[in-house]
């Protein structure tokens, strides 16, 4: 009886059979994928991926696919430079865990030992914050809170944003509940400053990034704009994926400011499946951290599919779900999935570990489109843990469309309650005016030949014409179409007829929920008030 390399069994050879076989289904694999990306890419418009694989302590696979920027030939490469997003906040806890390793730090300090002038709208709040509770999402504030404080870019420092926290009211109790924030990884990463004297971005460049030879990796706006392999975001302009302005978040870079490439990301997650080691025996950080920070912290409730969304995505639903340092946690096929993801404008990423299979997955995209990340991670995770090949890209494409119709129908939803023959209580101009809010600061909303125009003072890309709805309420029209943001803006009057407060609400249930209008109460300023 012969095998596959023409030996009989017993004779020699068997070892080069069998690297014949493992190269032979490797060339299969690789190629299955190339076809699945390029599926992902098509069916969600996205101009260029990067994809890396590690397995066992080594880089398995490191490659990119279409282009950098759309209509222009410039390939993705490994090593090409893309905005990581969230991902950014393994690296800031892991900052912080190598500071609880050199004993600077411990995880249940509380944040006003180390940074006195800290605080949170509630005093006990205030009092009782520990370090841990900065990276865990349990803080009371409603997702995304205050967000508009650095999203889209603004020009508030780093300082400013931490001094505004103590205005956001909690939406629920301290540590009750799961709600996704930004602006508190921002304050673990000036603790760093604080405690070593050097800042969050020199820190993670000198103590990570350097010791893991991520030669391309670097941390903002400007220093993305001085490399040249850069993949360009893109997202959607009314329909229509265009090329859009890189954007600055250097305010809040602890929390998504990183732009790597999967050839080094490749590298982190080795370090990371060897629990903090590195190569030579040398630790990045302990395995008694590695354990605190893929440890359960918060509870993450188990959220229903979406009517009428595509029952492969049933064998997605998880058993178990919770936050770690850093880290989403989940099952996934009797394993541990640890992982995160991370969206900035123009870009979205997953990285994605499976410890027992010693497994990691990288996928950094150019548009934003979850679906492509998420069809890809699952394809080759379903191959290393020995599971039925499923149609990944086709599901998530098919339930983008269910939520998308699912929104617009809200939309219509809400338009079919409108009173289209009402007025406006006021003339124009008597709604124009500067508006404050206590956390983000100034509005200015002025009247030009009878239109409304309104924008955020510290926000450069919030601006546009406010086009009236019904009553006092109208919709705020970005000029910027990428947003995707309109916003219902609502004018209350007192009894004089003057206005008391300004709330505004998004348009669509679909706008990314870091467009927090709904926090902002904004009052009137009266005439020689210094700006905020």
């Amino acid at each position: 009886m012969s095998d596959c390399c023409g030996k009989s069994k017993g004779h020699t050879g068997g070892n080069a059979c069998a690297t014949f076989l493992a190269a032979a289904a490797l060339s299969a694999a690789q190629s299955n994928l190339d076809q699945v990306v390029e599926h992902a890419r098509r069916e969600f418009e996205v101009p260029g991926i990067a994809v890396a694989v590690v397995k066992d302590g080594n880089t398995v696979l490191a490659k990119g696919y279409g282009v950098l920027r759309l209509g222009e030939p410039a390939p993705v490469t490994p090593q090409s430079l893309f905005r990581i997003g969230s991902n950014t906040k393994a690296f800031t806890a892991a900052a912080l865990a190598m500071l609880v390793d050199e004993g600077k730090l411990r995880w249940n300090d509380r944040v006003i030992d180390h940074m006195p002038g800290f605080q949170m709208y509630d005093p006990y709040v205030t009092r009782e914050m520990m370090v841990r509770d900065l990276l865990v999402h349990r803080s009371g504030l409603g997702l995304g809170a205050g967000d508009l404080m650095f999203w889209p870019s603004t020009d508030l420092t780093r300082d400013q944003i931490v001094q505004r926290i103590r205005f956001l009211k909690p939406a629920t109790s301290f540590r009750s509940g799961y709600a996704y924030d930004n602006l508190l990884y921002l304050v673990a990463g000036q603790l760093i400053p604080l405690i070593t004297g050097k800042t969050w971005d020199d820190f993670v460049k000198e103590r990570i990034f350097v010791p893991l030879g991520m030669t391309v990796t670097n941390a903002g706006a400007s220093a993305l704009l001085a490399a040249r392999d850069v993949a360009t975001p893109h997202a959607r302009a009314d329909g229509k994926v265009v090329p859009i302005a890189q954007s600055d978040h250097d305010n809040n870079a602890p929390a998504g400011a990183m732009n790597s490439s999967v050839s080094d990301l490749a590298k982190w997650l080795i370090v990371q499946l060897n629990h903090g080691e590195l190569p030579g025996g040398r630790r990045l950080f302990s395995a008694a951290q590695s354990k605190e920070m893929w440890s359960a912290q918060t509870i993450v409730p188990i959220e229903d599919l979406p009517a009428n969304a595509p029952t492969a995505l049933v064998a997605l639903q998880p058993k178990f779900n919770a936050y770690g340092l850093a880290w989403m946690l989940r099952d996934y096929r009797g394993s541990k999935l640890v992982y995160h993801t991370g969206t900035l404008a123009g870009y979205v990423s997953r990285v994605t570990m499976v410890p027992d299979r010693r497994l990691g997955v990288v996928v950094l995209t150019n548009q934003e489109e979850t679906g492509a990340h998420a069809a890809i991670t699952w394809t080759i995770l379903d191959y290393y843990l020995g599971a039925p090949p499923t149609d990944w890209v086709t599901a998530f494409r098919n339930l983008a469309k269910v939520e998308a119709a699912q929104g617009e129908a809200e939309v219509k939803k809400g338009a079919g309650k409108r009173n289209a023959n009402s007025r406006p209580s006021l003339p124009p101009g008597a709604y124009a005016g500067r508006y404050r809010d206590a956390w983000y600061g100034d509005v200015e909303i002025e009247e030009r030949g009878g239109k409304l125009t309104i924008s955020f003072t510290h926000t450069k890309q919030l601006v546009g014409e406010l086009e009236h709805w019904q009553y006092d309420t109208f919709v705020a029209r970005w000029k910027d179409r990428t947003l995707g943001a309109d916003a219902f803006v609502t004018f209350w009057l007192g009894a004089d007829g003057s206005i008391e407060e300004v709330k505004m609400a998004p348009v669509s249930p679909l706008t990314d929920f870091s467009f927090d209008f709904q926090d902002l109460a904004l009052r009137p300023v009266a005439a020689g008030v210094a700006a905020r």
